[in-house]
């Protein structure tokens, strides 16, 4: 599979924001959706996806990559006021041998606590849904909290 192959609108992704599949959401706009990881390498373990569909970074508009990573800083930083972990590992694949499993450009936020293993990308167990939800409200909370 090349790193530039074209776009499957049948991937995961495009089916979660198609709602054919359900996802427990954190925020959304006309621009992005980010939603909780159902297999998390950590406690909160969040992904934003474009609405627009691109295999991966190299292949997405520049315009809408913008409104992209305003979306992940945002996130972010309503991850931290949500969890207060030690570190944050804001994470993007391209292509399969770098690691992208799902070929719909995403970021992965991880909260990172010290002395907390982190499961291996891909490898992990199905998380609680409930467990997510509650996670993906705590979030979303966050987001409504004016920066202080």
């Amino acid at each position: 599979m090349s790193l530039s192959g074209s776009y499957n609108p049948d991937n995961i992704f495009a089916k979660i924001l198609r709602g054919e599949i359900p996802a427990c959401k954190v925020y959304e706009d006309e621009h992005i959706l980010s939603f909780m990881d159902v297999f998390p390498q950590a406690p909160a373990h969040t992904l934003v996806i474009p609405k627009q569909g691109g295999r991966n970074l190299l292949d997405t508009d520049d315009a809408e990559l913008i409104h992209v990573i305003k979306g992940v800083k945002r996130i972010a930083k309503a991850v931290e006021t949500a969890f207060s972990p030690d570190g944050i590992i804001i994470t993007q694949f391209n292509g399969q041998s770098a690691g992208q499993t799902v070929f719909h450009l995403h970021f992965h936020i991880i909260p990172r606590f010290d002395n907390q293993p982190m499961d291996r990308h891909g490898r992990g167990k199905q998380a609680d849904m409930q467990v997510l939800r509650a996670q993906a409200d705590k979030i979303a909370t966050a987001l409504d909290t004016p920066a202080g």
